[in-house]
């Protein structure tokens, strides 16, 4: 798109935020005017400015002009300077002592604001608190505007210019200049690139230490954790920054040793191989390591003997014969501290987790809980009993801090989390805090299943550790055998095909040679054959059926069927409101999800006659908007607990919120849907794997639909490609159980 330029005067404010500073103005140009959107500082009628952006179309209010950068331009002029000082924008100046200003000091007016302040006592009347007040004044929105005017300057975003300008004050372009490299580490959402682009602009060298250090903490913060990793091998922590810096190894390696120095990172050598961490994740194995051992020691072990009889009772009270490994489970639940069970679909978690609930609770208060709110809710639906995120169980107050911690234990004498595959390190961390000593732990996750989107391998590590007690189930429960999901996936997860098109089952494939028509197929089963089929009405197709797909993009990724689904299942219509955010059109009645945390996000909820509010929507959490309000700049979304948040349009809260007829299968860990539809056609081996097929038909509940070629069916199961995280939870957990029985032997001799 073409960048314009308007340079004139502006001639009304029609709204403005002044949390992000976002604004609506009217500007005249010549005898034209035009109304012009973004985020500016305070402005005044009659103040020179010169924009440039791009002029664009609304659908509601017609042609706008979208600011990209502007500049503020200073009054030159007696009458100029007058009207300045007159609109407001300076506290403790209005008309009657603006033009007693101007009249004293002429030209001089604003170099004696900034820099002699203390003159203004020349005025008759004006004392020294009130010429204070003024030039701290005037001299925060001068340097505020300077700071922005710098900044745009570089390309970056007026939004996110006003969050450093307010951060720095007026040593902005000071600190800018000596090392704008500090930004990726103090400001939320700037990243390495947008940094070394300013820096390159101002001058700096390629070969700067604050460039190289900026670059190796970006490889482990940005690539590395997003990628699960919670340290990188030295020789890989170089090369992949040597890829980011172009510049040699003989200029990165020395700089490793210098950041660890300065506790920036850590560094630790190991069998010969050196480990690069954060310093965050390297401090949470190891705690995670030593809470997760003290609670399995910190209650006396159970009899199980007597776990047996109880255990007994109650299958002869529910008519129920349990298998050797769910008693198993069962009864290592009643005897240790600690206990992680594992096992896939139809293996019987849920009935062993209603047993252990039942034999439980005369011993105490049992807390249920889970990563995301759909796990949340669908663990409280199998059970019957009340079920929390982690996060609103540990009373979250926004940027990963909880109220619940070592300080402010949770009271539970028994604390059971689900889909524990999904729990990363960090969260691990918070909610072991959390658990006293004595508390009784179960964890249950599927260990096959994708490991968590943040940084760490949280389930997988603690079972290959071989530490803590687990059972893993793999016998398939009586009454899910007659099910081809349950049975399908259990074949995939052992390298065996699917058994597809079988008569009267879940489980059907519908074949398509190209990838258009596969995404045109699934358009039209989520439209209107699945619907017809399950008896589905209309108006509940979005949340019945959901559309899993192992891409963002691509013909058959997320973003495309995102696109053609709400085509098809929400068109345009007069009576609906849309906007469009970050080029995604919303519109009233599509069902969307959050896809990061957002801890100051408040929601309320109504059931019945009572109201509850709170803070923090969390990635994965799926809703409907309800209402969009172009005058006020918001829009209302009822998530799926019945919480309903109302987002600022103007603020930047729509940034973690996407469309969601289709997701990736990543996003669906921890949800279950009555009907799965998954495209299957061609794309990267390395997303193409077993386990994320795995991971995708295990979340529905009622019936599966793959949609595609046979040849990627046999692609994906034959792709039993991990991608391996570089954690050290599991040897941690070994390390700290030696040295704790290593200790008990010395103290018993």
């Amino acid at each position: 798109m073409e960048t314009e330029r308007l340079e004139g005067t502006v001639s009304g404010v029609k709204f403005r935020n002044e949390d992000n500073n976002y604004s609506i103005i009217s500007i005249a140009v010549g005898r034209r005017e035009y109304t012009a959107t973004g985020t500016l500082p305070t402005l005044a009628v009659g103040e020179q400015i010169i924009l440039e952006g791009s002029f664009i179309e609304h659908p509601q209010y017609g042609k706008q002009f979208k600011i990209s950068s502007f500049e503020t331009v200073m009054p030159t002029d007696i009458v100029g300077i007058e009207r300045f000082l007159a609109s407001g924008l300076i506290k403790g100046i209005k008309a009657p002592l603006a033009k007693q200003i101007v009249r004293a000091f002429g030209l001089e007016t604003l170099d004696i604001l900034e820099h002699h302040p203390e003159r203004l006592t020349e005025i008759k009347g004006l004392g020294k608190k009130k010429w204070r007040t003024i030039g701290e004044s005037y001299h925060r929105t001068i340097h505020l505007r300077n700071a922005m005017v710098f900044l745009t300057s570089y390309g970056i975003p007026a939004s996110t210019a006003t969050r450093i300008a307010r951060r720095y004050g007026e040593q902005t372009e000071e600190i800018i200049r000596d090392n704008p490299y500090r930004l990726c580490t103090e400001i939320d959402g700037i990243g390495f690139l947008t940094a070394d682009r300013i820096a390159s602009s101002l001058g700096i060298s390629r070969e700067s230490v604050f460039r190289i250090h900026a670059g190796l903490i970006y490889v482990l913060q940005e690539q590395a954790a997003q990628m699960g990793h919670c340290y990188l091998p030295a020789e890989e922590l170089v090369r992949r920054a040597c890829s980011l810096l172009q510049l040699p190894v003989s200029l990165l390696e020395p700089e490793i040793d210098t950041l660890a120095r300065e506790e920036k990172i850590v560094s630790e050598t190991s069998d010969a191989s050196r480990r690069v961490y954060l310093p965050h994740y390297y401090r949470a194995e190891k705690e995670v390591a030593r809470r997760l051992w003290d609670l399995y020691t910190g209650r006396p072990q159970g009899n199980r003997s007597r776990g047996e009889i109880r255990l007994h009772d109650f299958e002869r009270t529910h008519s129920i014969t349990f298998s050797e490994k769910q008693k198993d489970a069962i009864l290592c639940a009643l005897e240790f501290g600690v206990l992680i069970i594992t096992g896939g679909p139809g293996t019987g978690k849920t009935t062993i987790i209603r047993c252990i609930l039942s034999l439980l609770e005369h011993e105490g208060r049992i807390a249920l809980c889970a990563p995301t709110g759909r796990a949340a809710k669908r663990m409280s639906e199998t059970t019957g009993k009340r079920a929390r995120t982690i996060h609103r169980l540990l009373e979250s107050t926004g940027d990963g801090m909880f109220n619940i911690d070592e300080n402010n234990p949770l009271t539970a004498d028994c604390i059971i989390v689900d889909e524990t595959s999904m729990v990363d390190l960090m969260l691990m961390r918070a909610l072991l805090r959390a658990v006293p000593v004595g508390a009784r732990l179960i964890l249950v996750g599927d260990a096959d299943q994708l490991p968590s989107v943040g940084a760490g391998n949280v389930l997988g590590d603690i079972l290959s550790s071989n530490v803590i007690p687990a059972v893993r189930l793999t016998d398939i429960y009586r009454q899910s055998e007659q099910s081809r999901i349950v049975v399908n996936a259990h074949r995939i997860n052992h390298g065996e095909l699917p058994l597809l098109n079988e008569k009267k089952t879940d489980f059907f494939f519908d074949r398509r040679e190209t990838p258009q028509s596969t995404r045109d197929t699934i358009v039209d089963l989520v439209q209107t054959r699945l619907p017809g089929f399950i008896r589905c009405p209309d108006d509940a197709r979005a949340q019945t059926i959901q559309v899993l797909a192992p891409m963002k993009k691509g013909e058959t990724g997320v973003a495309a069927l995102n696109e053609k689904l709400q085509e098809a299942l929400n068109p345009p219509d007069p009576g609906k409101e849309s906007l469009e955010y970050n080029h995604i059109l919303f519109r009233v009645g599509d069902k969307v999800m959050q896809t990061h945390n957002d801890y100051s996000l408040h929601w309320i909820r109504v059931s019945g006659s009572e109201e509850a509010e709170g803070e923090g929507v969390f990635n994965g959490d799926l809703g409907v908007i309800t209402d969009i309000d172009r005058e006020e700049k918001t829009m209302t979304v009822l998530f799926d607990d019945e919480r309903e948040v109302v987002y600022n349009t103007a603020s930047g809260e729509l940034e973690n919120l996407d469309l969601a007829y289709a997701m990736s299968v990543h996003k669906s860990q921890g949800s279950e849907f009555p009907v799965v539809v998954i495209p299957v056609w061609g794309g990267p081996r390395m997303l193409l794997t077993r386990n994320l097929f795995y991971t995708a038909l295990t979340r529905a509940k009622n019936m599966v639909v793959l949609v595609g070629r046979e040849v990627t069916i046999r692609d994906m199961v034959a792709n039993n490609h991990i991608a391996r995280r570089y954690t050290t939870l599991s040897e941690c957990l070994y390390r700290v159980s030696c040295e704790k029985e290593e200790k008990k032997e010395e103290d018993l001799s």
